[in-house]
């Protein structure tokens, strides 16, 4: 073999070698997220971060794609937490007061009657966030935005006029706040997470319940029960989080591109729900439930359990929580 033959081999070689290796670290430089939800695909907080994953993928140029597991296919509702923080998923969505014993701070949207409506739960949400980031800082994980639900209301399959009708209800509880409702009330608290409602109707597991309109329409709920008191307790939100040390890892266009599309997913959830909340009450009539305001007397039962609650969480929650509240009260 002449020399220049063997130079001009050896050069293809090297180049080929290089094309694969440069093919190796485009596919690498493809980052891929898994983002476990809780709720149906037609739910406003699904929809919300199918469109939240779009947004990123484009932005990036398919750098970063995630793919949303609605309806807890991935992880049950309890468990999607752990999962973000031990890194099986490296996103998640998860109701955050369903995590209140881990630390008070993640049940503050459910102190009853502290923040009934949109306006007043986005100033409870600005003056808690710096503590919801900092708790869950100390924990591996980076929030990235949080989404309300609608006004919640009580859900019974018979007349109440006063919190005594509901002693001996069967009662589903989601979180700290609704389990120690019932017992309070006298009725049997089962804890049921949103994917297992409509199951735990069907089977009469549970006969009543606190939610949102929106929970009940997911739930299919007036094919078990007759009537929804909009009483308006609290409005719980949801956070989408992000395992810290997989954020870390992204470069900065990256992480940008995830912050800014996180910015337009809560600004678009917040909207979302203020739009549907009245929406989900009129599809609870048509279906034929009795949806109603509370009576005069049921609404002053709640408000006396409600006032109870609200002291166990200050006394849980101490100095720090009072802090946020008087904050709160200051917007």
């Amino acid at each position: 073999m002449k020399r220049s033959d063997f130079i001009k081999g050896f050069l293809a070689v090297s180049v080929a070698a290089g094309a694969l290796a440069l093919g190796a670290t485009a596919v690498s430089a493809q980052t891929k997220w898994n983002l476990p939800n809780a709720y149906p695909t037609d739910n406003p907080h699904t929809e919300n971060l199918v469109a939240f994953a779009k947004d990123v993928e484009t932005a990036t140029g398919g750098k970063l794609t995630i793919t949303v597991h609605a309806n807890a296919a991935l992880f049950k509702a309890p468990e999607i937490k752990r999962a973000v923080q031990t890194g099986q998923a490296q996103m998640g969505e998860v109701l955050m007061s369903i995590h209140e014993n881990e630390d008070p701070i993640f049940g503050i949207d459910v102190v009853p009657f502290l923040a009934t409506s949109f306006p007043e739960s986005k100033k409870l949400y600005a003056a808690s966030k710096p503590a919801i980031e900092k708790k869950l800082a100390s924990q591996g994980i980076k929030l990235l935005f949080m989404v309300p639900w609608a006004p919640q209301g009580v859900y019974a399959k018979k007349d109440l006029n006063s919190t005594d009708d509901m002693k001996g209800l069967k009662w589903r509880s989601y979180n700290v706040g609704t389990a120690r409702l019932g017992e309070m009330l006298g009725m049997q608290s089962v804890t049921i997470q949103a994917a297992e409602l409509p199951q735990a109707l069907a089977t009469g597991v549970v006969n009543s319940f606190m939610s949102s309109g929106g929970t009940g329409f997911d739930s299919k709920v007036w094919e078990s029960l007759t009537h929804f008191y909009d009483v308006q307790a609290w409005i719980p939100k949801d956070a989408t989080f992000v395992n810290k040390a997989a954020f870390d890892a992204l470069d900065k266009p990256t992480q940008d591109a995830l912050l800014k599309a996180s910015a337009a997913a809560e600004e678009r959830g917040w909207k979302a729900w203020e739009a549907k909340t009245g929406w989900y009450l009129d599809q609870l009539k048509t279906k034929g439930m009795k949806v109603q305001a509370p009576s005069t007397e049921l609404a002053s039962g709640f408000k006396k359990a409600g006032e109870t609650l609200t002291a166990d969480w200050l006394k849980k929650a101490g100095a720090d929580g009072q802090a946020v509240i008087d904050a709160y009260k200051k917007m």
